[in-house]
C-alpha cells in the first residue's frame, strides 16, 4: 500500500508560486497560518509534512542530522539564498541539519510573543506611512502586522522592534577576514538598543514618558583592542519613519563628542569590516528611506532559528570552519522553515548608495529577517546578512533575564561576495572591561546610551 501525498517539494512549490501570481497573501498551506498558530501554539496544522521535514521534501535525499556541503547542496538548493549556495558549493562551508521547530514560543522573546496576540488587529499606518494603533498612537508592543498583507508590513514591524525585547546589551565579538581567510581584525564591542515605545516588559509601558516621538535608542561601544577602545557611535532614531536618526560619535583620540551625517550607512564603522549600520537586523536604516517594497517569492527556505546558543563554552563562544585556513564561517544549524516571504526594496533617500536594492527572506511565522543579500548597481549580488536565533536553554542548562529563557540572535556573517572579505560577528557571555550581555535591564541607558555616557566610556 503506498501513501499519496498532496504535497512534495516540487508541488509546494508551484503551490507557492500560484499563490503569489494570484496576489494571495495569507501564510499557510492547509489552513490560515496566524490563526492555526493562536488555536495551537503550533504550526503543524498549517503546512503538510513535506513542508515540516526536510527528509520528506526531498525524498530521502536530506534529512535532520546530515550535514550540507557541496557534494549534496544541489538537493536542497532551492532552499537557499544565491550567496549561502556559492558558500557551501566552492567556499567549503557547511550546515548541520536540525528538525523543524514548531512551537512559536520558541521563535521569539515570550513576552513580544503574548504582546502580538494582545494587540492584533490594532495597527494601521498613518498620513506619514508610521505604525499607530487605531488611535493614531504610537504602537503598543508586539508585532503589529502578524498576518502581513505587503512587503512594506514586514519591514515596518521589523524596523520597530530589532531584537524584540524593551532592552538588550549585546556583548560581540568580531572577526574581520581576508580573502585569505586570515583575521585582519578582531574587535571586542557592546551594542546596545532601548525601546521607548511599543514596550512589554519594563515599565513603564508601552512608552517611556516625555518619549513618544522617538523609536529607540541604539548605541555600539568598542572596548577591543586598545587602539578602538573607547570609540562609541549613538542613534538616537525618531518614530516618523521618514527621518533619519541623530548620529552621535565619540572618538578618544579627539576628546569629543561629534555629529556624524547620518545618512552615510553604508559604510563600516571600523577598519576592515563589513558590517554597516544599514546592514543591522536587514532593516538598519528607518522604513521610509527604502522603497518600492514588494513581495518577490516565498516558499520553503533553510535557515538557523534555533540551536545556535553554544552552552557548552563558558563564554557562549562557537567554532568555525570553511574557507582557505579553515576559519571563514561560524558552525551553523539549520533547519527547514515551511514558508518564508522574500521582500526587495530600493534604496530612495540615499543618492550615493553603493546597493540598487536588498532582498530579505522572512519568516513567514515569526516576521524574523532569516536572510540577506543586497545588490549593486550592475544588478549583481553584493553583499549577504546571515543571521542564526536561538532559545538559550539546551540540555537542561539556559539563560534568563527575567521569567522566561532568553530568545536572540546568536551569530553572524557579514559576507562581500565580490571581494571574499567576511564580517564574523558572535553574542558572547562577557568581554572587555566586564561588559556582559543581558535583557530588559533599564540601567543600560544611563550605561550607554547619553553624552556622558560616551565621554566616560571613552577614558
Amino acid at each position: 500500500m503506498h501513501l499519496i501525498r498532496r504535497f512534495d517539494g516540487r508541488h509546494s512549490r508551484r503551490h507557492f508560486l500560484s499563490n503569489l501570481t494570484k496576489g494571495a497573501v495569507a501564510a499557510g498551506v492547509l489552513a490560515p497560518l496566524w490563526p492555526t498558530i493562536l488555536r495551537a501554539g503550533e504550526i503543524n496544522e498549517a503546512y503538510p509534512d513535506e513542508l515540516l521535514s526536510l527528509e520528506m521534501y526531498t525524498g530521502g535525499k536530506v534529512k535532520a542530522g546530515d550535514t550540507i556541503t557541496a557534494d549534496n547542496v544541489e538537493h536542497i538548493r532551492d532552499l537557499l539564498d544565491e550567496i549561502k549556495y556559492q558558500q557551501i558549493l566552492t567556499m567549503g562551508r557547511q550546515l548541520q541539519v536540525a528538525p523543524t521547530t514548531t512551537d512559536i514560543m520558541r521563535l521569539s522573546p515570550w513576552d513580544y510573543i503574548e504582546a502580538t496576540i494582545r494587540n492584533q488587529g490594532r495597527a494601521r499606518f498613518d498620513g506619514r506611512g508610521n505604525v499607530v494603533t487605531e488611535d493614531g498612537e504610537p504602537w503598543i508592543g508586539g508585532n503589529p502586522f502578524p498576518q502581513a498583507k505587503s512587503g512594506l508590513e514586514l519591514f515596518a514591524a521589523l524596523t520597530l522592534s530589532w531584537g524584540r525585547h524593551d532592552a538588550s546589551l549585546y556583548a560581540v565579538k568580531e572577526y574581520s577576514l581576508s580573502p585569505a581567510g586570515e583575521v585582519q581584525y578582531q574587535y571586542e564591542t557592546v551594542w546596545t538598543e532601548l525601546s521607548t515605545v511599543a514596550r512589554t516588559t519594563l515599565e513603564p509601558k508601552p512608552y517611556l514618558p516625555r518619549e513618544k516621538d522617538k523609536l529607540r535608542y541604539q548605541s555600539v561601544v568598542f572596548t577591543s583592542p586598545q587602539d578602538v577602545s573607547g570609540t562609541s557611535y549613538l542613534n538616537i532614531w525618531p518614530y516618523d519613519q521618514n527621518e533619519f536618526p541623530e548620529l552621535l560619535g565619540y572618538l578618544p583620540a579627539f576628546k569629543r563628542i561629534r555629529t556624524f551625517p547620518t545618512n552615510q550607512r553604508f559604510e563600516p564603522l571600523i577598519p576592515g569590516g563589513t558590517l554597516y549600520l544599514s546592514d543591522a537586523w536587514a532593516a538598519g536604516d528607518p522604513l521610509h528611506t527604502w522603497g518600492n517594497y514588494r513581495i518577490v517569492d516565498r516558499g520553503p527556505f533553510l535557515a538557523a532559528v534555533s540551536g545556535a546558543w553554544t552552552p557548552d563554552h563558558p563564554n557562549w563562544e562557537h567554532e568555525t570552519h570553511g574557507g582557505p585556513q579553515g576559519n571563514t564561517f561560524w558552525d551553523t544549524t539549520v533547519e527547514l522553515i515551511p514558508e518564508a516571504i522574500v521582500v526587495e526594496a530600493e534604496p530612495v533617500r540615499f543618492p550615493r548608495a553603493p546597493v540598487s536594492k536588498k532582498r530579505v527572506w522572512f519568516d513567514a511565522r515569526t516576521g524574523l529577517p532569516l536572510a540577506m543579500n543586497t545588490y549593486d548597481h550592475k544588478g549583481e549580488v553584493y553583499r549577504s546578512f546571515d543571521g542564526a536565533y536561538s532559545l538559550y536553554e539546551s540540555d537542561g542548562q539556559s539563560v534568563t533575564f527575567g521569567a522566561h529563557p532568553y530568545w536572540s540572535w546568536s551569530h553572524v556573517h557579514a559576507f562581500d561576495i565580490q571581494t571574499g572579505r567576511m564580517s564574523r560577528l558572535e553574542q558572547v557571555k562577557e568581554i572587555a572591561g566586564g561588559h556582559k550581555t543581558s535583557s530588559n535591564d533599564a540601567s543600560i541607558y544611563e550605561r550607554y546610551m547619553t553624552r556622558n555616557a560616551l565621554r566616560r566610556l571613552g577614558y
